[in-house]
């Protein structure tokens, strides 16, 4: 596990390794590299860097900064570019950067790592010069003086012979172009990895990431606690109270319309920084993205809900059917679908925590007011909020899976029978028309994943 805000991981340098193996597994033509070596010790720096030279010399372009390198790791450079406060003052070949400084008047009399007189000189510390020690009133105006010839050489010596160079690069150069078959070819292939490859590899990712959070024992605790508690209130209801028969479904309709909801708002927030980095490096396809993401949180989102309705189903002495226990399981894990759709378009759409929160919170305080249950007559100017309510439509499919309209149930203590159709919360929902519900729900799950994955599209990669 590589680690994130709630599980620590991997270090610090190994994160650094791992960075450097994601950019390499694109094949990039060129590699920015920066300071890929700090914060590690000698051992590591050499392996990173004699993998990186193994690249360069395979034909790609590797361009990297470096800090304080150790002799070693010096000389494994091809060419070297020195800046003095922004300014170039040495281009070339590593191996040729102590002989250039020579030749202009700043040799060393002692043997010293390459890497520390560059360092020096673009300080503007001369070699063999006192002002590494010693802080005088005359120590800026020397160290002026040190960049000052610096730069004139590279004008003098460099500078013009570079623009030369590259004024009257001969077009049929290799560094400036290439067959045209290749060029396209090269073209062609944007992306190195098949579409289905991509989608296994962030399947299987997601899968092992989202385990530790699905799985922790502070949400299985929150689940089946609430499930206990909720079994124990409602424990084994008789037939003849309809009306907390009638509130338990209602309740499976909010809880589990609203928990995952919360949930699926923090996710594409969270994961938004890593999102576009990856797809700014072209590892894959938005889509596969996309689809990795919903497929690999159908075993992990819906494992919880089915253990919160095995345990209060039987305790709360529901119908006691396997088919209908069986229809009202599809039931919660179709509203759980939906309400996390909602929530990673919201998500999505937002990309700011707080502020998919908020609106979140808005959005499941009217669909609770409107699913059906609180508020049966609903004004006809705002009636068609409830249409809006997924926890409307899975409160009525429940409904639709417990009873029938033409049931009875016992509504007096003489033993006289009352038609279920007739209860005043069954007659405001009606029993008809399930498989329009159906549709509409369905209708809702697809539509927000529509929307989620075109909020995806606008997020910039930069």
């Amino acid at each position: 596990m590589i680690g994130g805000p709630l599980f620590r991981g991997i270090s610090g340098g190994e994160k650094k390794r791992v960075n450097i193996g994601q950019e390499m597994l694109i094949n990039p033509s060129l590699l920015l590299l920066d300071e890929p070596t700090s914060g590690l010790d000698s051992t590591t720096a050499q392996r990173i860097l004699t993998t990186i030279k193994r690249l360069a010399s395979g034909g790609r372009t590797v361009v990297t900064t470096i800090h304080q390198p150790s002799s070693r790791l010096y000389h494994m450079f091809d060419k070297v570019v020195l800046l003095s406060e922004g300014r170039p003052i040495y281009y070339g070949p590593a191996s040729a950067a102590l002989e250039y400084f020579s030749s202009i008047g700043f040799s060393t009399s002692m043997t010293v790592n390459p890497a520390d007189l560059l360092l020096d000189l673009a300080n503007g510390i001369g070699p063999d010069s006192k002002n590494a020690t010693d802080y005088g009133e005359n120590m800026e105006q020397e160290q002026k003086l040190v960049r000052e010839d610096l730069i004139s050489a590279y004008e003098k010596n460099i500078s013009t012979r570079l623009k030369a160079e590259l004024c009257n690069a001969d077009p049929n150069n290799y560094y400036y172009s290439k067959d045209a078959s290749e060029r396209n070819e090269k073209k062609s292939e944007q992306w190195c990895t098949s579409w289905w490859h991509q989608f296994k590899v962030l399947f299987q990712r997601g899968l092992r990431e989202r385990r530790y959070e699905s799985f922790n024992r502070l949400r299985i605790f929150q689940v089946l606690s609430v499930s206990i508690l909720g079994g124990l209130l409602w424990w084994k209801t008789p037939t003849s109270h309809i009306e907390d028969r009638i509130a338990l479904l209602f309740f499976f309709s909010v809880f589990w319309g609203f928990y995952p909801l919360y949930n699926a708002v923090f996710t594409f927030p969270q994961e938004r920084r890593m999102l576009v980095k990856e797809r700014a490096s072209g590892m894959y396809h938005l889509s596969s993205y996309f689809l990795a993401r919903t497929f690999g949180d159908l075993p992990l989102e819906l494992a919880l809900p089915t253990a919160f309705v095995f345990i209060i189903y039987w305790m709360g002495g529901l119908k006691a059917d396997p088919i209908t226990f069986i229809l009202s399981l599809l039931v919660v894990l179709y509203s759980v679908l939906v309400s996390q759709s909602l929530g990673l378009a919201i998500g999505a759409i937002l990309m700011d925590v707080k502020q998919a929160t908020t609106l979140a919170s808005v959005t499941t305080l009217v669909f609770l007011i409107a699913g059906g249950y609180y508020v049966q007559q609903i004004p006809p100017f705002i009636v068609w909020l409830k249409y809006l309510s997924y926890s409307y439509y899975c409160y009525k499919l429940l409904l639709g899976v417990q009873y029938n309209e033409d049931d009875h149930y016992e509504c007096s203590k003489g033993g006289g029978l009352c038609r279920v159709g007739d209860f005043p919360a069954v007659k405001s929902m009606g029993l008809d028309h399930l498989w329009v519900d159906v549709a509409i729900m369905a209708l809702m799950l697809v539509g927000y994943r529509i929307v989620a994955y075109l909020a995806l599209h606008r997020v910039q990669l930069r």
